[in-house]
């Protein structure tokens, strides 16, 4: 049977890698967008219509998310794995971030409820199907950053700390029921939206930094997700896989 997978935030960016890379291994695709209607439809005219929908949602809405899963679940029966991926107005651009002084409680809320609020709708949304059949995946992106923050995203790289203990708790709780819980922790993914502004002097420092002497890529992240998605990473859960050039090493 074919495993479906909703990746929240997939019209775009690293989202559309991870889709584009699922599509391709065989895998039926929900893509989630807010705003980028075109691009969502565009990416299932690629795809195909019995392979892929496009669904709109902002998922930090409860009652959009809802509804994101029930049409998902009609659309190809059930949903087997959840991408928390979703980036809420963020850009990793090191000239106009605020320092830590210049920063309020809102800058911090905006991208809690981005990361974790989304994750918590999502996964609480889908978990009861999951516990039905006793099996299912989530995966959440996190960042490298909370561990070596070469750029201070104050803001961004709290919330994505705090969605590591989120999806650790997930895992020990309803490990019982089949479901597996991990994190997929990239680097500064070169090129993204988000990273579009991203200076070449801070691209080469981190490349110059790893072992192998790259940045990470989007289709880097994306094969770690699709692999986590297979039946292959049945006895996987409660991890954070950091795929960074070994930039970081736990």
């Amino acid at each position: 049977m074919t495993r479906t997978v909703l990746v929240t935030g997939g019209s775009r960016g690293l989202g559309s890698t991870i889709v584009k890379t699922l599509a391709h291994q065989g895998f039926n695709v929900v893509i989630n967008y807010n705003k980028s209607k075109d691009a969502a439809e565009k990416l299932v005219s690629e795809i195909g219509e019995d392979n892929a929908i496009a669904i709109q949602a902002d998922v930090t809405k409860r009652n959009e998310v809802d509804q994101l899963i029930k049409e998902a679940t009609a659309y190809f029966g059930q949903i087997d794995v959840v991408v928390n991926n979703a980036l809420v107005d963020f850009k990793f651009d090191p000239s106009k971030q605020k320092s830590f002084t210049e920063l309020t409680w809102d800058d911090y809320q905006k991208q809690v409820d981005g990361t974790l609020k989304a994750a918590f709708n999502i996964v609480q949304s889908v978990v009861p199907q999951f516990i039905e059949r006793q099996n299912g995946m989530i995966i959440s992106i996190g960042t490298n950053l909370f561990q070596n923050p070469v750029v201070p995203y104050h803001e961004y790289t709290t919330a994505k700390a705090g969605l590591i203990g989120f999806m650790r708790n997930i895992a020990s709780e309803l490990g019982v029921h089949g479901i597996k819980a991990n994190v997929v922790s990239g680097g500064l993914l070169k090129t993204t939206d988000a990273s579009a502004v991203t200076t070449p002097e801070v691209f080469d420092l981190i490349a110059q930094s790893t072992p192998l002497k790259k940045v990470t890529e989007p289709q880097d992240v994306a094969n770690m997700v699709a692999y986590l998605s297979s039946e292959h990473a049945t006895g996987i859960t409660g991890q954070n896989f950091t795929v960074d050039g070994g930039l970081t090493m736990n």
